[in-house]
């Protein structure tokens, strides 16, 4: 069993079985990492899609020998800003309707099920709601988030943290009704 750095370095030479075991193998991951961010099947497969038409044209900027994750990591990450970047762009001239008004009257407080996460984690930094997709939906550690960010595990750590901490405020905000 080849791992994914002499796939992907196979893969810069243009052997088609390391090429499609290549893909085989990170398209799961491609597609954990992009769902963590929008929670939406499609969206989340058309972002593996132009992921990967970025690591063709990119492929040969990886450097064989080093861990090939976090460059996969890097390109995913810059065309989900992109293409967020473009979307929002194209969507300036519409408007939002408001959300429709909670009911005054709460039998108790939701369930894990009846949260709505994705809220939850708009509201988040920039930065906080990303250490916590990649170590929460992707599966990545704190030293394969630091790498990939450019950053300490420290500094990771100290982001999550940060992002629990607004988390469990909000629920407990949510929770008293405000």
């Amino acid at each position: 069993m080849r791992d994914i750095e002499t796939l992907l370095a196979a893969y810069q030479q243009a052997d088609r079985e390391a090429t499609s075991l290549l893909i085989h193998r990170v398209n799961p991951v491609l597609y954990r990492y992009f769902y963590g961010h929008t929670r939406n099947r499609q969206e989340a497969e058309d972002l593996v899609q132009e992921a990967w038409l970025r690591i063709h044209r990119a492929r040969h900027t990886y450097r064989p020998g080093l861990p090939a994750l976090p460059w996969l990591y890097s390109i995913a990450d810059h065309t989900r800003i992109d293409i967020y970047r473009k979307r929002k762009r194209s969507t300036t001239h519409e408007v939002a309707c408001d959300e429709p008004a909670e009911p005054a009257h709460r039998a108790s407080a939701p369930t894990a099920a009846q949260i709505n996460w994705n809220g939850l984690l708009a509201k988040l930094p920039e930065s906080q709601r990303e250490v916590l997709v990649l170590m929460k939906y992707s599966g990545l550690s704190l030293d394969e988030v630091a790498r990939l960010k450019g950053s300490t595990i420290g500094a990771v750590k100290l982001k999550a943290h940060r992002a629990y901490e607004s988390l469990k405020a909000m629920l407990k905000r949510k929770e008293a009704g405000k």
